[in-house]
């Protein structure tokens, strides 16, 4: 199915066909192993309702048989129990999600009939060179009744003929939305807009909606995400503080205060921001903008090496450069 790429309109007016997601729960969770408290869920789950999020990624669906269950929260394996006890029957607007990624989720086991399920939406994670599984796993989940998207993960190490390859097999899929994943952090707004317009070009072709997960280690994670959205992009990840992975993400604040629908009301956000995120970072949670994300950024790579440099205490940023460099 072939669609009309739609007018952006301007920074004043708005477009009813953007969706804002939060990740919280789910990139946030790979900062505290997934152990939120049902409090914390619950109050988010309510914040989000209130502020007209459109959807929330309640975590992972992760195969116990790969990972060990006691050194996660339950939002790791998000079993329908689990969902139902923190948010209920979920009589809202608000479209619950959960991530599957490619060769860690026994899919056929864990993922069920949408009947029996909380979940509206499985976001299907894969890199370039597992798509065709990505793709069947899609096609489960459509067949039991979910929506699905394909977020294709480090897209900045994707060469180009890689890309359309990817948008060509996935415009083809039963996926409703296919995201661009800055993994690294490590895509500029001018090389962005480039791709945002390859991928909007697809979703014009083959009928899907294009979506944006962006991450900081550069601090453009929310100007990378309003480029998108001022190209036509509708699908918009964020996190509550920007809590994610390394640097973390997109901050739901900033997305809320910049969106001009007025169905988006930032009072509740900021309401659970001052009510519950102080007691997260005293946890002992870490992310945000640092040096060593900036270097890994800078250079396009993984931030797994400045998330170890930070956890051993280092602040020898030069050395961390140089060990960075010789790794070319």
């Amino acid at each position: 199915m072939e669609t009309k790429r739609e007018e952006t309109g301007t920074l004043l007016s708005f477009r009813p066909t953007i969706k804002v997601l939060d990740a919280t729960m789910r990139d946030g969770g790979l900062v505290n192993n997934f152990r939120f408290t049902d409090e914390f869920v619950s109050a988010l789950y309510r914040a989000n309702v209130a502020a007209g999020v459109d959807y929330m990624e309640l975590g992972y669906k992760a195969d116990k048989d790969i990972f060990d269950e006691s050194k996660f929260g339950k939002w790791k394996f998000c079993r329908e129990d689990d969902v139902y006890a923190v948010v209920g029957n979920n009589d809202s607007a608000l479209k619950l999600a959960c991530m599957a990624d490619v060769g860690r989720c026994n899919v056929e086991r864990d993922i069920g009939q949408k009947a029996n399920s909380p979940f509206d939406l499985y976001r299907i994670a894969t890199y370039i060179n597992t798509i065709p599984a990505a793709i069947a796993m899609a096609e489960h989940c459509e067949k039991m009744g979910y929506e699905t998207t394909a977020n294709v993960m480090a897209i900045s190490n994707a060469t180009e003929k890689e890309i359309d390859i990817a948008l060509e097999l996935l415009g083809k899929s039963p996926v409703k939305a296919i995201y661009i994943v800055d993994s690294y952090g490590s895509i500029y707004p001018e090389e962005m807009r480039a791709i945002a317009n390859k991928y909007l070009e697809a979703g014009v072709k083959y009928g899907k909606q294009i979506g944006i997960h962006a991450h900081n280690n550069q601090n453009l994670a929310f100007a990378n995400t309003i480029e998108c959205t001022a190209l036509g992009v509708n699908y918009l990840d964020a996190t509550v503080s920007g809590m994610g992975r390394g640097a973390g993400n997109c901050a739901m604040e900033l997305l809320l205060g910049f969106l001009k629908n007025p169905k988006y009301k930032l009072v509740h956000i900021l309401k659970f921001v001052e009510q519950y995120m102080p007691q997260v970072r005293e946890s002992g949670a870490v992310w945000g903008y640092d040096i060593p994300y900036l270097l890994t950024g800078a250079l396009n790579r993984h931030p797994s090496s400045a998330i170890k440099f930070i956890g051993a205490n280092r602040s020898d940023y030069v050395n961390f450069y140089q060990e960075l460099l010789d790794q070319e």
